[in-house]
């Protein structure tokens, strides 16, 4: 065994919004090894479409940067509760941990939640206090509340006693004072090389890796990242790959490639310590052993934590259907199958319906993402209300609860606390920052669904809040679902300003004049509790008789514009939305309204 001193694999976490991945672009523009042209815009490591347009880290990246004749592997990682999976399986390749924590927010849900995590794989954090350029920064404060979070966490003694730098990703600077307001990353850098450990490894031992993540190549096919754990792997070397169920498959390595800089780059061989990825092996994983042949055991697999919210994919069956490209239950299948390869913390399992799929994830933005990404992709699908995953411990119902924060201005606690009070929610701390209240709730995951939009409603946009999976508790009862009905079109044709013009006055409308519409289409929000069932597309009768005061300017207001999120939170246990590559509807789950009151007689149960 021996410690190599020329390597440092480091994960990056936090939660979301403090900072990860623009920290990094400074990292990046100030190691001394690229052209200005080659860094451009911001957030440069956040490269897919959906990443860029939401601002926030979907997928787990690999880079490499040299400094002093080291080389520092850096693991960027997603810093929503929602995509945990990959913080918990790229820290695997990690021997320490940035956790990156805001200067005026602290420690938050998802703080708490990466370094536990962090814990569990016995990594040893540097704590890195951003934004500490903030007019309202209180670094000190943070600082000290980091160190109770590690105890409340239960880390070790040598965990407790982490070292710690100030910075400002954004500015391009670090420091030893909270006060020094410039300089470099230097700093930074040297920290890392003094604090980070470098990975002990066994070269004497034959070749094992453990497959962390997965990335694809029209060219190769799969290919392989994870950390080499023991010996060394070459070029055309033969290869056993444990799959589950300690299944041995028989490969060759055609290729191994080292991360450097914002690439890689083939090489003949790497050792234990290195973070690769190998080329060659069609059948690979997330979690299987890749290992020479003399290896009789495979190393332990990853263990995600359990999904806890699960919804229907069915297919379209919608009169406008067949808009998009992928339309049958096969594609839906074969699209859902290729997302197992690579996302471990999603489930897919067939439904009593040959058609549908019920798809279970760790939260509403997780499967939503996913949703989004195949409706860019051409496919086109229907989607139920998302339901949480109800376990049986010994005999009782337990239902998944989640550790939730808001954050609001001191006139708006009222309706934030009668808000998810309602919803079965139980405040646990109540502290004051600033000019925000932060307030924090033990909800359950159920009461969670529809609570964002409606918070930020009831505090005229200034509720932010923050939440991630806490446990399993006893179920608590049912909470209030949607007050208001809605307005469902009776006939098939285009929408009419005339009939609009009527309508707009009992609810709020979702459609404008021109979009189609169809018998069962949800075109509005009723006024009301009850449901409604119009006509969108009545016209004015005409006539070869005019009046002076019978004609009048139609003024609609706007629909509301219904964005992916906001349909799914919308819908309830009878309702769809239906997705395709341009459109997003809400529809009924049956048509007509006499299969519908045929519904309701028989007692009929709908949902997942």
């Amino acid at each position: 065994m021996k410690r190599r001193d020329d390597i440092r694999n480091v994960a990056i976490i936090a939660h979301v919004d403090h900072g990860k991945t623009t920290l990094v672009d400074s990292m990046l523009r100030q190691s001394g090894q690229y052209r200005a042209s080659q860094l451009t815009g911001e957030r440069i490591l956040d490269s897919n479409d959906l990443e860029k347009e939401r601002g926030i880290t979907i997928l787990a990246k690999n880079i490499a940067i040299t400094y002093h004749d080291v080389k520092i592997n850096i693991i960027d990682t997603p810093g929503h509760a929602d995509f945990g999976g990959e913080v918990e399986r790229t820290l695997q390749m990690a021997d320490s941990a940035l956790v990156l924590v805001d200067a005026f927010e602290g420690p938050m849900p998802q703080t708490k939640f990466v370094l536990r995590k962090a814990f569990e794989c016995h990594i040893r954090p540097i704590v890195v206090i951003n934004k500490v350029d903030r007019p309202d920064a209180r670094p000190e404060e943070v600082l000290n509340e980091i160190f109770d979070t590690f105890v409340e966490l239960g880390a070790s003694d040598e965990q407790s006693d982490f070292s710690y730098i100030f910075a400002s990703g954004r500015s391009g600077f670090a420091s030893n004072d909270p006060r020094v307001h410039e300089g470099d990353m230097r700093p930074l850098f040297d920290l890392i090389v003094d604090q980070v450990p470098g990975p002990v490894v066994d070269l004497d031992k034959p070749f094992s890796m453990l497959c962390t993540t997965l990335d694809y190549s029209e060219y190769v096919g799969r290919i392989a990242i994870g950390r080499i754990m023991t010996g060394k792997v070459k070029r055309g070397q033969k290869a056993n790959m444990w799959k589950r169920g300690d299944v041995v498959t028989p490969g060759t390595i055609t290729g191994v490639l080292l991360f450097d800089k914002l690439g890689r780059v083939e090489v003949e061989e790497a050792e234990a310590g290195d973070i690769v990825a190998i080329v060659g092996l069609a059948t690979i994983d997330i979690g299987d052993t890749i290992a020479s042949t003399e290896v009789t055991e495979p190393l332990p697999r990853i263990e995600v934590g359990e999904p806890t919210l699960s919804m229907l994919f069915t297919v379209n069956d919608s009169p406008l259907a067949g808009e998009g490209k992928y339309l049958t239950s096969r594609h839906i299948k074969e699209r859902l199958d290729r997302e197992l390869q690579s996302n471990v913390a999603l489930r897919v399992d067939q439904a009593e319906d040959l058609d549908a799929f019920i798809v279970s994830g760790r939260g509403l933005l997780h499967l939503s993402v996913l949703i989004e990404t195949m409706r860019r992709e051409g496919y086109e699908l229907s989607v139920g209300k998302p339901e949480v995953i109800i376990k049986k411990i010994d005999g009782v119902d337990h239902e998944p609860y989640e550790f939730l924060v808001v954050d609001v201005p001191h006139g708006h606690i009222g309706p934030v606390m009668e808000m998810v009070g309602s919803r079965r929610g139980e405040m646990s701390k109540m502290d004051v920052k600033g000019a925000y209240a932060h307030l924090e709730f033990l909800i359950p995951a159920r009461g969670l669904i529809g609570l964002r939009s409606r918070l930020i409603s009831a505090t005229q946009g200034e509720a932010i809040m923050h939440h991630n999976y806490h446990d399993y508790r006893p179920f608590k009862g049912e909470i209030p679902s949607r007050a208001n009905g809605v307005m469902i079109s009776m006939v098939r044709g285009q929408v009419v300003g005339f009939a609009l013009d009527n309508l707009q006055q009992r609810g709020t409308m979702f459609v404008a004049p021109g979009d189609p519409t169809y018998e069962g289409m949800i075109i509005a929000e009723n006024a009301r509790a009850d449901d409604m069932v119009v006509n969108p597309c009545k016209e004015k009768k005409l006539t070869n008789m005019r009046a002076s005061g019978s004609d009048k300017n139609i003024l609609l207001k706007p629909p509301r514009d219904i964005t992916l999120e906001i349909a799914l939170e919308y819908i309830e246990s009878d309702e769809l939305v239906e997705i395709t590559p341009s459109r997003i509807r809400l529809r009924k789950r049956y048509l007509s309204e006499e299969s519908r009151k045929r519904s309701e007689r028989s007692g009929k149960k709908v949902g997942v």
